[in-house]
């Protein structure tokens, strides 16, 4: 399908004449990793979630602290079995924690990637009209580096904070 597309794109490009047609190219994993906002949103999403983090990271260690008990042995029986449903319940809650916090980071992950997404969109299209573009890609299995745009949309994206 993306080949159908690139032809087409290519066929209208064709019928204008090639000295008239201004193409670009944008990078836009290069601008999801290295724009301010991009930044930004990494560490709100990470202040976010840090707490949770904490926990589950407690919860781990909760669990290791009893397995060594477990391990070392010494327990008298009534004691090692309610160490080891202590041990399962843990398990169990700390399986469900670490899930729930995957879950609700991806989500909150895309949210901030589709508002980010409507902002490099919005900087594409400014640049494509200010500067007279004909047609600018987001994809390619080769561009040449004369065509490449992302540092004016980058640039233009930091100007906007």
């Amino acid at each position: 399908m993306k080949k159908i597309l690139l032809v087409l794109l290519l066929s209208a490009a064709a019928s204008l004449s090639f000295a008239e047609t201004r193409i670009g190219f944008v990078d836009t994993e290069r601008i999801l990793r290295e724009s301010t906002p991009a930044q930004k949103a990494a560490k709100k999403l990470e202040r976010e979630f840090d707490v949770r983090r904490v926990e589950v990271q407690k919860m781990s260690q909760q669990g290791k602290s009893l397995q060594q008990q477990l391990d070392r042995g010494g327990l008298g029986e009534e004691d090692r079995k309610s160490k080891e449903r202590e041990l399962i319940r843990l398990n169990q809650d700390f399986q469900r924690m670490q899930r729930e916090l995957n879950e609700d980071l991806n989500a909150r992950r895309n949210e901030e990637l589709a508002g980010l997404r409507e902002r490099v969109d919005n900087a594409i299209q400014l640049i494509a009209t200010s500067e007279k573009y004909d047609l600018i890609l987001q994809e390619a299995a080769y561009r040449n580096p004369k065509i490449d745009i992302t540092d004016k949309v980058l640039k233009l994206l930091s100007d906007k904070q």
